[in-house]
């Protein structure tokens, strides 16, 4: 797939893999992220390694990502999503949202999905709803899965 690079200013957001920062990552996942304590290394790299990476990149450092899991056909899962702290609140998020949402290869999905606690008013600017038939849906979820690695 074809790399993507935008650039804003001092800002550049890109879809190759090549320039993520993998120990930032992890980091903010395993540290600071609620969805993911104590998250390995490891399996932050696997997750790259299988997913479409979105890097937010200010003068060549690494402030923020998000990742795409998707077969490019019908279904894509938004996850990791995150902008360091000091620079929020600058419109970087929408920007890779809008960036993301607008990829070549993720137009004519038939579903999207995601999880959140707190930014459902992110999401609704780019068409995201609550789900309809939440009586539908399953999972099978373990929030102390890295926990339990550690030990």
């Amino acid at each position: 797939m074809e790399i993507l690079i935008e650039q804003k200013g001092d800002f550049i957001i890109s879809t190759d893999k090549s320039k993520l920062d993998l120990s930032f990552i992890h980091g903010y996942l395993s540290k600071e992220a609620y969805w993911s304590k104590n998250i390995p290394f490891d399996v932050v790299q696997t997750a790259a390694n299988n997913s479409l990476n979105f890097g937010l990149y200010y003068k060549n450092r690494q402030i923020g990502y998000a990742r795409v899991i998707t077969d490019y056909a019908t279904i894509a899962y938004l996850g990791d999503v995150f902008i360091i702290s000091e620079f929020r609140g600058q419109g970087l998020s929408k920007w890779m949202l809008d960036k993301l949402m607008n990829h070549p290869g993720l137009q004519g999905l038939r579903r999207w999905i995601l999880l959140t606690r707190d930014a459902h008013m992110l999401y609704k600017k780019y068409g995201w709803t609550e789900i309809a038939s939440p009586e539908k849906w399953m999972e099978k979820h373990d929030p102390g899965v890295y926990a339990k690695t550690q030990e």
